[in-house]
């Protein structure tokens, strides 16, 4: 079961996912300081996995074709000159 999607296009920025497990990582901080040890080990759970998932083992995918562009088959068949039967 994966909880975080790396391949979603929110994730695509190293900002946002060291934004994601720092603040993950920081609230476990604060529920220690706050003596409550459940939270705490909850919250980092949540910051080690999202580390695993979003820095250690993220492969960014690359850019998608656009649909609007003719694909290279179309474009060269188009392209073709006329033959000299058909004059």
């Amino acid at each position: 079961m994966q909880l975080i999607d790396p391949s979603h296009p929110i994730y695509k920025p190293l900002w946002v996912r060291i934004l994601i497990v720092a603040v993950c990582f920081g609230w476990a901080a604060v529920e220690t300081f706050g003596s409550q040890p459940f939270w705490a080990m909850l919250s980092g759970a949540l910051g080690a996995y999202s580390a695993w998932m979003l820095l250690l083992n993220f492969k960014p995918q690359p850019p998608a074709a656009t649909s609007d562009a003719p694909a290279q088959d179309d474009a060269a068949e188009d392209d073709e000159p006329p033959s000299e039967d058909k004059k």
